[in-house]
This record gives C-alpha cells, sequence and structure tokens, in this order.
C-alpha cells in the first residue's frame, strides 16, 4: 500500500477543489491548475481535506498511480497557496545576468547575449549573480529552471556556468606538464 496515498491532503482555507469530467481543478490565491486523472485512482472530495485511492491496492501499477497522483494534487494544493521557486546561480568572470520585463537576459561567455522569454505564470527576479524563478505550477518552476541551466552548464574545471544554488559541482585537476621528459 502507499503509505503517502493513504494521508489525506488538507485544503487550505480560500483554496477550492473540484472534479470537471476527468481533471481534478484547484483553484487557489495564486492561481489555478488543473491535472487529468488516471482512470485507476479516485478522489473523494470533503470539506477540509481530500483522499486519493485506487481500486486494487495490491496491483503495483495501480500502487504506483496512487503515490504519483497523492503528490501531483499536494504540489497542486501548495502551489497555488504558497507557491514554488528555484534559484539558479551564475559564476565566471564577466558572466552577467539582466531582467527585462518579462525577458531575462543572459551574458555568459558567448559572442551575444542570450534572450530567454519567461513563460505566462512565471516571474523571476535577479539580484547579483542570482537568478529566482517563482511560480505556481511546480513542474514549470523546475523546467524553466532546467532550460535556463541548459543555455551554460557549469563545467567541471573552474566551475563557470549556471548552477542551482544548491548542487554541488566536483572540480576536476587539470593536465600538468610531466617532469623531466
Amino acid at each position: 500500500m502507499s503509505r503517502l496515498g493513504k494521508q489525506p491532503i488538507n485544503i487550505p482555507e480560500g483554496t477550492q477543489v473540484k472534479i470537471e469530467e476527468d481533471f481534478i481543478i484547484v483553484k487557489g490565491p495564486k492561481g489555478e491548475l488543473r491535472q487529468k486523472l488516471h482512470n485507476l485512482v479516485k478522489v473523494d472530495i470533503s470539506e477540509k481535506d481530500l483522499k486519493v485511492s485506487v481500486k486494487n491496492s495490491e496491483d503495483r501499477k495501480e500502487k504506483a498511480f496512487w503515490g504519483l497522483f497523492y503528490s501531483l494534487i499536494n504540489n497542486m494544493v501548495i502551489g497555488v497557496n504558497e507557491g514554488f521557486e528555484k534559484k539558479l546561480e551564475v559564476n565566471g568572470v564577466g558572466y552577467r545576468v539582466a531582467l527585462q520585463g518579462k525577458k531575462l537576459v543572459l551574458n555568459v561567455g558567448f559572442s551575444h547575449p542570450v534572450e530567454f522569454d519567461l513563460p505566462e505564470g512565471i516571474s523571476s527576479q535577479v539580484e547579483a549573480n542570482v537568478i529566482t524563478i517563482i511560480g505556481f505550477d511546480k513542474q514549470l518552476v523546475g523546467e524553466i529552471a532546467a532550460q535556463i541551466r541548459k543555455i551554460r552548464k557549469p563545467e567541471p574545471y573552474k566551475g563557470k556556468g549556471i548552477k542551482y544554488i544548491d548542487e554541488v559541482i566536483k572540480k576536476k585537476e587539470g593536465k600538468t606538464a610531466t617532469k623531466g621528459a
């Protein structure tokens, strides 16, 4: 049985959860999220919480969907109330980041500045060399952070590039000249 799936998901005040056709819709102060439900998963909504269950709790596939949909719905509830953020750090001599409206302009060692358009529902803050991606959809926040990191991945010799703030880059030793050839 799913240990997480057995627990109820608390619905905070000001949050509405409803099921229309095959979709679960969560509406809160920050926005609205929709998720298509799988036919093996059943969601029971009460006033203060909701429970996720499956028809056959012995089947491996159904147990996997049970935990997955518990996590997806829980992230939706947290997102529309509190939101999510990812922080990226830009390291390198001359590497700069600027925010121009809904566009990030990155100078990261290319011959030209790279412009990255932020999609609807995502905002950003730039402080010195730290980019903060903010939004209420956890999946979209993570995807945008990954796309920004992909512009200039951190390299292992000097650590230059864009990395997550909590990411550890193992530095390699460079080539050394041999003594007495």
